[in-house]
């Protein structure tokens, strides 16, 4: 990894507010923009989140200002590295070459188990970055053996202005974009995006709803999920992660539904099955078994060509 220590500005220095899309305003509001006491709704993702006058929404990061929705987390980069392409993980993308990895801070779920909490679950300190910044970084890395951009760290897509920014931007240049997602968005914003996208990452944390609902909060949150993954499959380049947890989403059982699902998409969509660490709210929970893994990944190649552990 190569620590990217220029171009941006110091976090005081603020960068011209930037109006989110996807929202809806009341009714009442409709025709008056100066009435700032209403309850916003945005339509970026499931959650639909009503969110008050001065306030957030679940993920932190889209704020209801005088008004208007804003994107607030707008080229506020808490990290940037250029990374191996495989540590997206992409394995099938372009692989031996390197890619300018860029996050923010904040998500639109609250795992307790989050392996990046530190700058997903609050507002860590970050510098300021144009999305002319980004590409021109992205172009310099060139000689470097930088492919384009990976959006990537936190949740990327709660920044939806900033990616779409950035990504038409890398794509003039003719380099690539890469998403790290955990597939949580609605979609229209996803069909509008994905034009400018070359290859995702999505989580599929678990097979199992009540699952998703605890994380998320969303009855239907894995249905969500499925949906972008189909979405994505459709149109670019699409590796599947799924993080195991002990005693939550480990079972043999569970693993033969979830890989048997995505082969029925493709069999050649690459499956990462990744050994968890104690993380957040989970310090007290030992890692996951490697021999769970190991279990795992034959169970999943029953049903793929292309499965991999990671974290063993």
């Amino acid at each position: 990894m190569t620590n990217i220590n220029h171009h941006g500005n110091d976090a005081n220095v603020a960068n011209d507010v930037k109006e989110a899309s996807f929202y809806k305003l009341p009714k009442n509001n409709i025709n008056n923009i100066n009435n700032i006491n209403d309850i916003i709704e945005c339509e970026l993702c499931p959650h639909y989140c009503k969110i008050l006058p001065s306030k957030t929404g679940i993920c932190m990061a889209r704020r209801n200002q005088n008004g208007r929705l804003t994107a607030e987390n707008h080229g506020k980069v808490t990290s940037i590295a250029l990374d191996p392409i495989e540590k997206k993980p992409l394995y099938h993308f372009y692989p031996g070459s390197k890619i300018l990895s860029v996050g923010s801070y904040g998500c639109n779920f609250h795992c307790g188990f989050c392996q990046n909490h530190r700058i997903s679950m609050q507002k860590s300190s970050y510098r300021e970055f144009s999305p002319e910044n980004i590409a021109e970084i992205s172009k310099e890395y060139i000689t470097q053996g930088n492919i384009g951009a990976a959006y990537t760290y936190n949740e990327p897509l709660i920044g939806y202005e900033f990616v779409k920014d950035c990504a038409r931007l890398i794509q003039s240049q003719e380099q690539k974009n890469v998403l790290v997602t955990n597939g949580f968005i609605n979609p229209k914003p996803l069909e509008l995006l994905l034009p400018f996208i070359d290859a995702l990452n999505i989580d599929l944390k678990s097979f199992s709803s009540s699952f998703y609902k605890e994380i998320s909060g969303v009855l239907n949150a894995l249905e969500d999920v499925k949906r972008t993954i189909n979405m994505a499959v459709s149109n670019c380049h699409v590796e599947i992660t799924t993080l195991v947890l002990p005693h939550e989403n480990d079972s043999v059982e569970e693993m033969e539904s979830l890989s048997g699902w995505i082969a029925d998409i493709n069999t050649d969509i690459p499956l990462h099955i990744t050994r968890f660490f104690p993380a957040y709210k989970m310090f007290n929970t030992k890692p996951t078994p490697v021999e769970t893994i190991y279990k795992l990944v034959e169970t999943a190649r029953r049903n793929l060509r292309y499965v991999y552990h990671g974290n063993c």
